[in-house]
This record gives C-alpha cells, structure tokens and sequence, in this order.
C-alpha cells in the first residue's frame, strides 16, 4: 500500500524513426503530452526523474523549479526505481506531483552520446577484451547456459517473438505488425548464437512520461488515477560473468518478490503482465523469476499459448521490445502499457484489468525495478 497514484502518462507523439527531434526534444514532446494528458502545465510539477540526461539539464529545458531531483541511471529499468524513488519522496514531503521522462534517439542518434565501456570499468578490463561487448554478446552467454541445463529448445525461444508480434499485430503504434511464425524467425540472420534478428529488441527513436501525486489529490485529476500498489528495486552485477546464477536474475528475484509483498498480492492476482524484453529470452527468465513458472518450464507455459491473445497471463500486450518499440531504455515503455491496460485504454486491451506487475531489466540483467499497479487503491 503507498498512497501514490499515477495521473498522467504519455508518450511521444510519434514513436519509430524521427530523424528531425533530439534526444533533449523527446524528452519534452514526451513530458508535455504527459502534462496534457494529467490537465496540468510545468508550474503544476515540484519533482523530477528522468535517466539518459542529467536531470538538471531536461528540468531546465522544461522550465521546471522542482523540490525534489532523482537521476539514477541503472539502464532499461531505471524509470520504474524512480517510480519507487517519487513513491517515497511524495509519502515523506518532500514534493507533492513528479514527472519523469525518457527520450531516447536510438535509431536516429540525434543527440545521443555513445554507450562504449570505459577501459577501467569492469566490463572493460574483463569482458571486453574477449569480445563481449553489447548486448547481444553479452546475453548470449547466459542463455547458452539456460537452454543446456533446462533443455529450453530454439523453437520454444523462437516462439516468444512469434507471440509478441500477435500483440504487436493488434497495436497500429507498433513498429512491427506483420505476423511472424517460428521459421520467419530461423530464417531472420544470425546475430550473435542463439539469437536471430528477430529475437533481438527492435533499435528506433521515442520516449514517454508519467506524472504521480499522492492518492488523496489524485481525484483533482481528469482520468481516472493508475493506483501504485508495490514497488521493488535490486542490483547484482554489471558484468554477465559475475551473475549469481547463469540461469536466473537474482535482481529479478528481489525487485519482483518486494513489489509482490509490498502490493500484498500473489500470483493469481496479476491480470496483467509486462517483461521487459530487449531480447527474446528474458520473459522466460521473468517468468520464473517472478514465481509465474516452476523453473524450466517458462517456455513451454509461452508455446502453450498462456501469453499471448486469448491467454491465462497476457504479456508484453504492446508487443514489447521486440515488435512494439525500443529506443534503448524499454522500461518507460512496458510502465505506458501497464497504465493503459489498468486505465482500459490499450490497442490490444485485456479484459478485466484490475492488477498489472511491469518488471525491469537494466545493464544486461545488473538491475531490475518492479511496480504493480492497479484500479483501487490498497486497503
């Protein structure tokens, strides 16, 4: 239970390729899409978040004067630990409405500064120099080792881009819409082993923003508040050889079991489910990292259909990472789809949503940050 309700959410006004606006730009068109949608302007806001940027930067460009300035940076799934930071700095006083913001060019690269590791990093003294740089290198290694000790097959890993393109396909915002079948992904080229190009988040330009105040204010508001039932925040290693295990995020495992706790909730509660997915293997691991699945059986629950259109557990209902859209940092965007399927207002909209979990990846599973939100307040 915290008191805290999401009034505002929004994201860019166009989403994809937008070769004419910078990073700086989205960041704005975002915040001020999200200010309309909450019926209120700059002066309305005395608290800030944002990851990419300093915060000081966007805050200025925006005219803003907050109380209250957050800029964690822990990668994709830095957005949700700031819901978890604005929770907490509205329940204590100190600011009463928070905006936070993404923008990324992450096709375009207009204003976008380069992501390479410092050589005294640890990922620069101990990965780099065997050739695991970025993200597709580096998950490969922990999904080698899922599918040897699981036996999680190509096809089953396949089969996770194969359902997120059905949500994709339901959704005219997605980037890609085409359905695809488990031999369009095979047939896609090889980009680091295992992973086809289909199997790897999609690279464009967009960004979003969410505005939060206290619950009791929150009726001030014109649409109907997203209630923040739990949060949960974790970190465990910015290089994949240090994982605890191989097999499972041990960040996952915190962030997600806090937020569930705190929510007071347990799985059968969740209507609704959003895995960040910058690659095709990480819902089988928020899955079972959440408790959704016993482990190993991930894949097989997403080949029976339990994910997709007409399932038990909707997930990654926008299309995720992999169809819908992925500027870089994808958190901001599984938190707009969590918000629209609570408000009713999704492209591909469940039925009955009253409890959605959003869960965060960052730095290649070095971080997570989880939220559960819902139609009603805790009581």
């Amino acid at each position: 239970m915290t008191g805290v309700a999401i009034v505002g959410a929004a994201e860019t006004t166009r989403l994809g390729v937008i070769p004419d606006m910078s990073e700086l730009q989205l960041h704005a068109d975002a915040a001020l899409n999200a200010m309309a949608d909450a019926g209120i302007n700059a002066r309305g806001i005395d608290g800030f978040a944002t990851a990419g940027f300093r915060p000081t930067e966007v805050a200025q460009y925006l005219g803003l004067k907050p109380r209250w300035v957050d800029g964690t940076a822990v990668g994709g799934c830095s957005f949700m630990v700031h819901v978890r930071h604005a929770v907490a700095a509205i329940l204590a006083g100190h600011c009463e409405t928070v905006l936070i913001t993404h923008g990324e060019s992450g096709k375009s690269r207009v204003g976008k500064s380069g992501f390479a590791p410092a050589p005294a990093s640890f990922a620069g003294q101990f990965e780099a120099p065997y050739g695991v740089v970025g993200p597709p290198t580096m998950f490969t290694v922990p999904v080698l080792r899922y599918m040897k000790d699981y036996g999680l097959t190509h096809e089953q890993l396949a089969m996770v881009a194969v359902v997120q393109r059905q949500w994709a396909h339901r959704n005219p915002r997605a980037f890609m819409r085409d359905l695809i079948t488990v031999d369009d992904v095979f047939n896609s080229r090889i980009i680091a082993w295992p992973f086809h190009l289909l199997e790897c988040c999609l690279v464009t330009d967009g960004g979003g923003a969410l505005i939060l105040t206290a619950a009791d204010r929150a009726r001030d508001f014109p649409k109907k508040p997203v209630h923040i039932l739990g949060t949960g925040e974790s970190s465990e290693t910015p290089i994949i050889s240090q994982m605890e295990s191989l097999t499972s995020s041990r960040a996952f495992r915190v962030a997600g079991g806090d937020a569930m706790r705190e929510a007071g909730i347990s799985h059968t509660d969740v209507d609704h489910l959003m895995i960040y997915d910058a690659f095709a293997h990480l819902p089988i691991y928020g899955l079972e990292d959440l408790g959704f699945c016993k482990k190993g059986e991930a894949g097989a629950f997403i080949v029976e259909g339990n994910t997709a259109p007409g399932g038990r557990l909707p997930t990654n209902t926008n299309g995720g990472g992999l169809s819908y859209m992925h500027s870089g940092m994808y958190g901001m965007y599984a938190l707009q789809e969590s918000v629209r399927q609570i408000r009713g207002e999704a492209a591909a909209q469940v039925a009955n949503v009253e409890v959605a979990l959003c869960l965060g990846v960052g730095g290649m599973f070095g971080a997570s940050g989880c939220v559960v939100l819902a139609t009603e307040p805790a009581t």
